[in-house]
């Protein structure tokens, strides 16, 4: 059959939609991805899969003029896409959020075709707001909280599809830090967090000596931010390993007793697939407080902490660290508790649900 899959935008839209992708391939079936102009250049990000190309609008960080032409785009990006969509005679479409989709999950309601809607965040997007009550399935990774559809017994819990090399390292082993290093991994979105770089080297100089000794630190950091971080860890004498970009952040995550991040539903969801206790910061300026509501899902799971930033001070972190890296066998008990929010079959039980679609439309 045919799956259209309404997604573009950041990679926490991008990559559950090409897990899918890849998975109901893999099943035989026919995928086009519908998006804005950017997917141009998705080729490589969905090999095999139809690319059409859509208009589509935000309201936010726009002109005035923006603002008042962003209506009419969308209008025709709603016309374009029901053509599109009556051409294809696809047997789902399935929107990821983000405002590419809007325009093509506006306009599969309106062909009256089965349609699902994924929300990767516990608290669903403004986009996926908008259709909430249209679509006929949301398929939820965490708890919905706030924002919830007239017919709440559409929500069906399927998970967040991840990459293949977060899947393999599911329920990792994790080695209890008794003695010898503790490994401390640190990163805050893809191009890092600068509140991270100032604050965390003065909460592990603060650590008493017997576990700033142990502390092996794996950290990612603005280019801008890099030797400077890389200068007071040295001067401490701890060991560090700093970059801007790890291409292998699962096998890191693997490889860490704690974690220090940002709370983002891909974050979250690799950090409980593979079974590691975290320090979730939230980013306080996200849409609606998005990411506070993922820390809470980890930590009611007993995974962790949340940390808010206001409240992320190198006094507060030492503390936390002391605790925690003081107590090897409670951080075992909150890695095997992060594992029981984990779905490491969320692609799997999205496609399920996507064929299902097919089959009762």
């Amino acid at each position: 059959m045919t799956v259209v899959l309404a997604a573009g935008g950041t990679g926490g839209h991008l990559f559950p939609a090409q897990a899918l992708a890849g998975e109901l391939m893999a099943r035989g079936h026919k995928i086009v991805v519908m998006t804005d102009k950017r997917g141009t250049g998705y080729g490589n990000v969905f090999p095999g899969a139809g690319i059409v190309i859509v208009p589509s609008a935000a309201f936010s960080d726009r002109s005035v003029i923006g603002l008042i032409s962003a209506p009419f785009e969308i209008i025709a990006g709603v016309a374009v896409s029901f053509f599109k969509l009556k051409a294809l005679k696809p047997a789902a479409v399935v929107g990821f959020g983000g405002y590419p989709s809007v325009p093509v999950m506006l306009a599969a309601c309106v062909a009256g075709l089965p349609t699902a809607i994924l929300s990767p965040d516990a608290l669903l997007g403004r986009a996926n707001r908008l259709l909430m009550n249209y679509v006929k399935v949301i398929a939820a990774n965490f708890k919905l909280v706030r924002f919830l559809p007239k017919n709440t017994k559409k929500i069906v819990y399927t998970g967040n599809p991840l990459r293949p090399d977060v899947i393999a390292l599911a329920a990792a082993p994790f080695a209890v830090p008794v003695s010898g290093p503790i490994r401390l991994l640190v990163f805050g979105g893809s191009q890092g967090a600068r509140v991270f770089s100032e604050r965390v080297p003065g909460a592990i100089d603060s650590l008493p000596d017997a576990i700033k000794s142990r502390i092996e630190i794996v950290q990612q950091c603005r280019s801008e931010d890099l030797e400077g971080v890389r200068r007071v860890y040295d001067r401490m004498g701890v060991k560090c390993d700093l970059a801007t970009f790890y291409k292998d952040m699962p096998a890191q995550i693997a490889k860490a007793h704690l974690v220090i991040a940002r709370a983002g539903a891909g974050t979250v969801s690799e950090l409980a697939c593979i079974g590691r206790p975290a320090i979730l910061v939230p980013l306080p300026h996200a849409l609606d407080d998005n990411q506070t509501p993922n820390a809470e899902a980890l930590v009611d799971a007993g995974g962790g902490w949340r940390l808010p930033q206001k409240d992320f001070t190198p006094e507060k972190l030492a503390a936390m660290l002391t605790g925690a890296f003081s107590d090897p066998e409670g951080l075992a008990k909150r890695a095997a508790a992060a594992l029981t929010l984990g779905r490491p079959d969320a692609t799997c039980a999205l496609a399920d649900l996507v064929e299902k679609l097919e089959v009762t439309r």
